[in-house]
């Protein structure tokens, strides 16, 4: 395992995970997948706004969508092509 922080790079064990995490460091395996979260980590809140805002939109377009579906009929979904078709 390592514990990752900005420049910071430490070769760990289970043992000293929870302590390295709580001092800030990111927790990866072996393959490099984040195993766990340093704490105190914080997302500025501008970014935060934008993120929710693009998330109402997508909810909105992804409702529009299975609503576009639903009217279609059963007709229509099983003459629908595949891409590369």
């Amino acid at each position: 395992m390592k514990a990752v922080k900005g420049n910071k790079e430490y070769t760990i064990n289970e043992a000293s995970q929870k302590g390295y995490q709580d001092m800030g460091f990111d927790i990866l395996d072996e393959d490099g997948k984040i195993v766990a979260y340093g704490r105190g980590k914080t997302v500025p809140y501008g970014d935060y706004v934008s993120l929710m805002e693009e998330n109402k939109k997508l909810h909105s377009r992804i409702a529009e969508l299975e609503a576009e579906i639903s009217a279609s009929g059963p007709e229509k979904k099983a003459g629908r092509k595949k891409a590369g078709e």
